[in-house]
Parts: structure tokens; sequence; C-alpha cells
């Protein structure tokens, strides 16, 4: 009997370190309950290396993620949802780009403030938008002292 009790022990606190584990996971990684963010759309000429998961910057700290990417057919943009935490709130004449880490650093999307006294308000979306720029054009034109067409 005294094994059986040590055994329901030992396994409810390796449950409940499991338990924890996904939570404090899930904080680390963004995820939460959805009345703590609000969406905002943005159209690109090109998404390279950002996907849905990648995180949005402002000022080089994470302020969201990017929650949706599809291909707009009668454009043929990348038309992207980012979710932004529910506290930071954005001038609605601000720009949303996509930066580089580094040379092999991934991906993100950076948000830009504008000065305008007004804000975005949810779902709304953002027009001033630069795509991510290919480092084998711009090797390219330097390289090439012209534009590579």
């Amino acid at each position: 009997m005294a094994e059986n009790t040590t055994e329901v022990i030992v396994g409810g606190a390796v449950l409940a370190a499991a338990v924890g584990f996904a939570i404090y996971a899930g904080q680390i990684a963004g995820l939460s309950a959805g009345g703590d963010s609000y969406a905002l759309k943005a159209s690109f000429r090109s998404l390279e290396g950002v996907s849905v998961g990648t995180d949005v910057r402002l000022a080089g700290v994470k302020v969201g993620t990017v929650t949706d990417v599809a291909l707009n057919p009668q454009t043929f943009r990348a038309d992207t949802e980012v979710s932004v935490a529910r506290n930071i709130v954005i001038p609605d004449d601000s720009a949303i780009i996509i930066s580089s880490e580094g040379l092999l650093g991934g991906n993100f999307v950076e948000i830009m403030p504008g000065g305008s006294p007004f804000n975005f308000e949810a779902d709304a979306e953002i027009t001033d938008t630069q795509g991510a720029v290919s480092l084998i054009s711009l090797l390219l034109k330097f390289v090439s002292g012209g534009d590579p067409k």
C-alpha cells in the first residue's frame, strides 16, 4: 500500500510540473487569451522570411506576433494580420516593415511609429508598408553598380 501512495504522489508531482512548464512556455511564446491584444492588417509586396508566429517589434521590443498570412489573388500581395498587445497604442500614420536581425539572422515585423495624435483601432489596416529586401538583390546591385532586373 505504501508503494501505491508513493507512486501516486510522484505521478501527481510530475503532472503538476508538466502543467506548470506548459503554462510557462505559453507565456514565453506570447500565447494567451485573446482579450489582451488587438488585430491590425497590412499588405506587403514581399514577406520573405516571415510566417505565422513571427515577432512584431516596436523599438526592438516584442509587442505582438504575426497571426495570419494569405496571398491576395487580385493584388498578388501578401495580406497579413498581426496581433498587438492591447496596452500598446500605435499612431495611425505609423509604418510597418519587414526587418532583418542581421546577415544570418531571421526576419521580423517592425512597427515604425508616426506622430499622429490619433491611434489605430482594432482591425484597422496599416497602409504604409515596406516588404522584405532580398540580400541577393542588394549584392547584385552592388556588384553590377546598377539596378538588377
